[in-house]
């Protein structure tokens, strides 16, 4: 499984210390194995398939797609909890 970052998870990992880019990054590898492992809860109000992974206080956005038999997990968004659903 193929995982892609939006520019605007990207740019706010950017911005993130170590230790807390580690700790998503290793939530999100958990999202590549079957089933998903994490506190994973599909988002309402979406028709792409949209889900949310809950890591501590930071929220990650993303679907998962297929394209030519491979599949990809493309991360949406990342962002604190109460700034994320704006």
């Amino acid at each position: 499984m193929i995982i892609k970052y939006s520019k605007k998870s990207l740019k706010f990992l950017s911005r993130l210390d170590g230790r807390s880019v580690t700790r998503i990054r290793s939530a999100i590898q958990g999202l590549t194995h079957t089933p998903p492992e994490g506190d994973v809860k599909p988002m309402q109000g979406y028709s792409d398939g949209r889900k949310r992974l809950r890591v501590g206080e930071w929220r990650v956005l993303f679907r998962y797609s297929a394209q030519d038999e491979i599949e990809i997990l493309f991360i949406i968004e990342i962002g604190n909890r109460g700034d994320i659903y704006k």
